[in-house]
């Protein structure tokens, strides 16, 4: 059993949180922005609270992050109350956050600098990932600190890998993000023909599902796509946040990314819709309302 902290008890941090504290049998300290949410996770799965995200760090051999973005991650980390303030020589941080690689590199190497490890681990997977301890771990950093970590991580994981050093991570789940962009569009028009056609959508998925087409978006989407309901796993507020990360690091890198652009602004055109808390598939209204 290992000494834990958990920092940011969103959506995705809550029940990985919860997956340390039961699964992993550590013991688990919780820092939330907000601290009736840290009060309602100690009241629903015991361990402890802290004030400040240092106080959390304070003597633990990992601590764990799953914040918004790049700035909240430097705040929970190198301001005033940051936990890299409370961390000790030998342990980890573990950055469960989805950020640039940039900020990756840049806290990887003040880790170093005080003597303490650091991985970038972004997740996929969704809610539903989170909340059944299956998530993917996409992780950068050292294999000896990898090694160290991936035992801990497993406890809310199905897949945990090592990419590269730090910032691959961060680049690994950029890909995640670019593929999934396309697909849901993809499998959106594909629906949306099929509609105008006058076809049997689930008819057609059953049959298209099991060959070249089928995917995890196209197994766990259609349906609720197919009856115009949107309230499912990732949203599109999150999603722009993501593409926006991956274009920036397209345009230091060179790579070119006419499609993701291009679903940016898709996604860009349902948040004008109103749906910026919709799920990822909503896509299909966009194309739904233009015709």
């Amino acid at each position: 059993m290992s000494e834990v902290a958990f920092i940011g008890l969103g959506v995705m941090g809550y029940p990985m949180a919860a997956h340390l504290q039961n699964k992993g049998g550590h013991k688990v300290t919780v820092y939330n922005r907000s601290a009736a949410r840290a009060e309602q996770w100690v009241a629903e799965h015991g361990g402890q609270k802290a004030a400040t995200p240092m106080e959390a760090a304070r003597g633990k051999d990992f601590v764990f992050a799953c914040v918004g973005n790049d700035d909240d991650l430097r705040s929970v980390t190198l301001g005033e109350q940051g936990a890299f303030h409370g961390m000790e020589s030998g342990s980890v941080f573990i950055d469960n956050t989805t950020a640039s690689a940039e900020v990756a590199r840049e806290l990887a190497g003040e880790a170093q600098e005080h003597g303490f490890g650091f991985i970038d681990a972004p997740v996929s997977g969704g809610q539903a990932g989170a909340e059944n301890g299956v998530l993917t771990v996409m992780c950068g950093g050292t294999q000896d600190v990898f090694d160290k970590a991936r035992p801990v991580i497993e406890a809310y994981a199905r897949m945990v890998g090592l990419m590269g050093p730090a910032g691959a991570g961060q680049l690994t789940k950029m890909i995640n993000q670019i593929c999934i962009a396309g697909l849901v569009q993809g499998l959106a028009e594909g629906i949306h023909f099929g509609k105008k056609a006058g076809l049997d959508i689930e008819k057609v998925i059953d049959v298209i599902s099991k060959g070249a087409a089928g995917s995890w978006q196209m197994e766990n989407r259609h349906k609720t796509m197919n009856e115009s309901r949107y309230d499912f796993g990732f949203a599109v507020d999150w999603m722009r946040k993501d593409l926006g990360i991956c274009l920036a690091e397209a345009d230091r890198n060179g790579a070119s990314l006419p499609v993701t652009a291009l679903v940016d602004q898709f996604y860009k055109d349902v948040q004008a819709m109103g749906g910026g808390r919709w799920d990822t598939s909503s896509l299909l209204a966009r194309l739904a309302r233009r015709t």
